[in-house]
This record gives C-alpha cells, sequence and structure tokens, in this order.
C-alpha cells in the first residue's frame, strides 16, 4: 500500500519527526505524537492478540476520548475496518448496526454498559468479543480495554503482506447515516477517501504544524473523524479533544491553550453566542471556524462575525465527507449559499434524467472523484439507487448561480409533485418559521386521488398560541403561490426525531394526529 494514504503510518512519522510534539491533549492529559504512535501500536498487538485482522470490523461506542483515536489508528493498520458508533443510540438502533455490520471486537464506553447487556450480545452468531473502556468491567465476560492494552505497551504489530491494507481501495472505515428516512446505511469509506477528506480539510482550515484544533464535534461523525482529528493528525498539529459541548469551557479552551481551528454546528454557534458575557473568553486566536451540518441563516452568520468568530460554511453528507464550502466573505456577501465545490471532487446538478442543469435551474447535486464512498454495507440496491455512471446522487436538490455557487433547495426525497409542479416543503417551512406563533414546523408531501400529491404541514406552536388552520389560509396570501399551499395541518407537542437530533417525516406521517383540512382551497 502507499504508506502516505495510512493514517496511522502519519502517526508514526510525525513521531520520528517530531516526537515530543503534541498530538491530542484531553481532560489535563498531553499526549505526544511518539506516544500516541506507542499508543497505537499496543492497541493493534490487542488487537491481533484477540485473532483481529484484515477485513474484521471492529466496533467502538466511545464518547470523545484518545481510546477512540487509538482504536481508529491501531484498525488502520491492520487493515480492520472501524465501525465508530453514535453513543446517543438506544438498544434497538444499536442492535440493528451491530446486526448488520457483524464486528469480530465492540469496544464500548462502560457508561453504556446496561443498554449493551440488555442486549446479550454474547449469544450472538458469529461471536462478538466485547471490551469496556473505564476503571472497572461491567461483568465476567467483558474484557477490559485498559488493562490489556497496557499489556502490549512497548510492543509492535506483527504485519505481513496479507494482513495490513495492501492498497488506499481497501475499506478503512463504515460509518452509518442517521437514518432519517428509514433505516440506518453503512457507507464504506476507503483510505484513499480519507486522504482526500484530508487534502480538502487542509485547503479549507489553512492548516498548519503549529495549529491548535478544538474538536467538541462527536469523533462518530464525519464532522469530528475526517474534517478535524484525521487532517490534524495528516499535519502534525494538535487536537484538544471534549468529551462533551460546554460554552463555557470552550470559551476557557480556547482563550487558555490560543486554539486556531474550531468547527461546530449551528446550535453550539448559537449556544455560545448566548453565553454570559463574563463567561465568555477572547477569540483572537481563532483563525478559522467552520459552521455545518444544518442550515445556517445569514442572521447566525453575522452574528458570529460581530462575536468575532471567523465563521466560513461547509456542506457536506456521510457519503462524501466535505462537498461545498464557502468563504467568511463569501458568506455573507451571498445570502443562502452553501458555497462552491471543494478542490479534490467533481460535482454538478442534474436533473431526473441525469442531464445538467443550466445556472438558476434547481438540479440534485451529484458528486464523483477520490472523496465518495465505495458502497452502502451490505445493501447492494440502495448502493445502485445512489451511484449511478461514477457520480454519487447526494439526494440535496439545489441551484447554481453564474459564479459556481450553490444554493440549497430541499432534499430531492422530499420534494413532491403537485398538480405537475414541483414543490420544495423546505420553501413553505421557510415561510411558516416567520409566523411568530410557531415555534417548528415540518411540511412533507403526501398522496392526493385529486392532485396526486399535496403537502400536509406539521407545527408546533409557541406557547399560549391559539392560532388555527384558518388563520393560516390569511397568512399564506401573498407569500406563497397557491399551489404550494399544504392542504391539511396537523398541530403536535413535538417531532419525532433520530438520536442526533434530526427530523424523522416519515414518522411524523406515521404517527400524525387527526388534521385540519384547508377544504381543498389551497389549490383553487
Amino acid at each position: 500500500m502507499i504508506k502516505s494514504m495510512n493514517i496511522a503510518w502519519w502517526v508514526e512519522r510525525w513521531s520520528e519527526l517530531h516526537p515530543g510534539k503534541n498530538a491530542i491533549l484531553y481532560e489535563g492529559e498531553e499526549i505526544s505524537y511518539s506516544a500516541l504512535h506507542r499508543r497505537a501500536n499496543r492497541t493493534a498487538c490487542w488487537l491481533q492478540s484477540h485473532g483481529i485482522e484484515k477485513g474484521d470490523r471492529v466496533a467502538a461506542m466511545l464518547n470523545n476520548c484518545p481510546e477512540f483515536i487509538e482504536l481508529y489508528l491501531a484498525c488502520s493498520r491492520l487493515g480492520a475496518i472501524f465501525v465508530p458508533i453514535n453513543f446517543r443510540l438506544i438498544g434497538p438502533e444499536l442492535d440493528y448496526i451491530l446486526g448488520n455490520s457483524r464486528p469480530r471486537l465492540f469496544v464500548f464506553d462502560k457508561n453504556y454498559a446496561e443498554t449493551i447487556k440488555a442486549l446479550d450480545l454474547n449469544k450472538v452468531r458469529p461471536l462478538m468479543l466485547l471490551a469496556n473502556v473505564g476503571k472497572h468491567s461491567s461483568h465476567s465476560e467483558t474484557l477490559e480495554y485498559d488493562k490489556e492494552t497496557a499489556e502490549f505497551d512497548g510492543h509492535k504489530p506483527f504485519l505481513t503482506k496479507s494482513l495490513g491494507p495492501a492498497n488506499p481501495e481497501e475499506p478503512h472505515v463504515i460509518m452509518y447515516t442517521s437514518g432519517t428516512t428509514g433505516r440506518p446505511k453503512g457507507a464504506v469509506l476507503s483510505h484513499r477517501k480519507t486522504f482526500f477528506n484530508c487534502l480538502n480539510a487542509d485547503i479549507f482550515f489553512k492548516l498548519h504544524f503549529d495549529d491548535i484544533m478544538l474538536i467538541i464535534m462527536p469523533l462518530f461523525h464525519s464532522g469530528g473523524l475526517f474534517i478535524q482529528a484525521s487532517p490534524i493528525l495528516y499535519k502534525g498539529a494538535t487536537m484538544i479533544i471534549h468529551p462533551r459541548f460546554d460554552p463555557k469551557r470552550t470559551y476557557q479552551d480556547i482563550e487558555h491553550f490560543g486554539v486556531t481551528k474550531f468547527l461546530g454546528v449551528p446550535t453550539a454557534y448559537r449556544a455560545l453566542l448566548n453565553t454570559d458575557q463574563d463567561k465568555k473568553g477572547d477569540l483572537s486566536s481563532l483563525k478559522v471556524c467552520a459552521i455545518g451540518g444544518e442550515k445556517v441563516t445569514h442572521e447566525l452568520l453575522a452574528q458570529c462575525k460581530k462575536a468575532r468568530f471567523p465563521v466560513r460554511q461547509i456542506m457536506g453528507q456521510t457519503e462524501t465527507s466535505i462537498l461545498l464550502w464557502a468563504s467568511e466573505e463569501d458568506s455573507l456577501r451571498k445570502p443562502g449559499t452553501v458555497g462552491r465545490p471543494v478542490f479534490h471532487a467533481e460535482e454538478g446538478l442534474v436533473d431526473r434524467e441525469g442531464r445538467p442543469v443550466k445556472p438558476g435551474k434547481v438540479g440534485e447535486i451529484v458528486v464523483r472523484g477520490s472523496i465518495m464512498m465505495k458502497e452502502y454495507w451490505h445493501d447492494p440496491v440502495k448502493t445502485e439507487e445512489t451511484i449511478k455512471s461514477g457520480w454519487l446522487y447526494t439526494g440535496d436538490l439545489a441551484s447554481m448561480d453564474d459564479e459556481g455557487y450553490f444554493y440549497l433547495v430541499d432534499r430531492a426525497k422530499d420534494m413532491y409533485i403537485s398538480g405537475g409542479e414541483n414543490v420544495y416543503p423546505a420553501e413553505v417551512e421557510g415561510v411558516l418559521r416567520q409566523h411568530p406563533e410557531i415555534e417548528d414546523v415540518a411540511v412533507v408531501g403526501v398522496p392526493d386521488e385529486t392532485w396526486g400529491e399535496t403537502g400536509h404541514a406539521f407545527i408546533i406552536l409557541k406557547q399560549d398560541s391559539n392560532l388555527t388552520a384558518e388563520d393560516l389560509k390569511s397568512y399564506f396570501n401573498g407569500k406563497l403561490a397557491r399551489y404550494k399551499w399544504p392542504t391539511k395541518i396537523v398541530f403536535c407537542e413535538e417531532f419525532p426525531r433520530t438520536s442526533l437530533g434530526k427530523l424523522q417525516k416519515s414518522e411524523l406521517v406515521r404517527s400524525s394526529a387527526p388534521s385540519s383540512d384547508f377544504d381543498g382551497l389551497a389549490k383553487s
């Protein structure tokens, strides 16, 4: 294999060139590149002692911690496939992912022992080894990661051509999607993809050997693992890992350690902006901040600029990592844009027949090149639906201006056709969110005998609101074309969401309460 495309080799190389340089800062602990290489080696030896070899899956359900990085590196070194799992999952969700990926070994934080114990994984076939990270074992049949890996300190894994990854296209990670429209899908990500994601992040963040990256994003996500942690290890820089997001501590560490690079979702930035003034810190060390993961409003970007967060936008997905990005200036100059394509990828917009669309027209974002996934794990049908003629269809609808900047419209699966007209729920939701008495809203297309499909709006009202469906008739006047009006309104107490907080529209329709009709007037 080309060593330069293996993240484990990057750490080994930096341990030779700058052994004392800090790779990880965690809860008062400083871990140098030399120490991290040593830890990755001992973890790899431990994996080998349990028969783990190339192609085997190793699942990890851990908080942000050094052990997560150790396992990630050890699997990379051996050619085993790393499977990071969302620690917020409940029993049935976790059971599905473990059943789909079938890992030889499952390493978990001791705090999740009760959830895992309830699954009775010791009885599954083929046998799955269990190991916990923490000071005390959850029960006698669980291996103790800390104690057992320490026994291999100073050892190096035994590698042959048949063990380590032989070429960059071999699977590196299986990362599961959030499953907003059904079961999670395991995106198979190669070593080459990790490498080119790091090159894109290098350009985007303007990374340097002296950078200090603060990671509050979960490492089980593409944002934490492939946009932050992996590129930092590629550059020989330093990462600060927070086990969970805390606004006050985020400010403290930015000032204390002189953090230069940072990534957060809009929710995190809003929490930072709303922190009491006396708990905020000096942000002068920050050079580049990134925001992504959810829709970003122009108002939030302006607030971040005023608060001295140098924020630039990114947009991506599990199957590709970063796809689009916009600089601080462009994000504000072009309200609503999610940017232009990253350097190491080909991207375009196509219609339903796969034909390129002209600037100003709506099409689905497609991508090809070294940043795209190989396939969905054990799901050839979904793979064929997603990868066509070498292009990965993202499912995101967007338009593009004459300068090549993309503007998201909606998810392709959310768009519906009513009376021959395309309707984008995100547009209808945007109008409804401007109503002062509406807390949250979701619009979905449903079958309709007359119009083919029609819209149903699910609305959460603000406290003490008495808003009715009738009130919304007049509200829509002058704001939306009639064919875009939802024909039914459903008032809800809350929305069904995934463990990551993403709205599950399919569940909304399935569990909806009796609704209020617009009496067909929306189409008249």
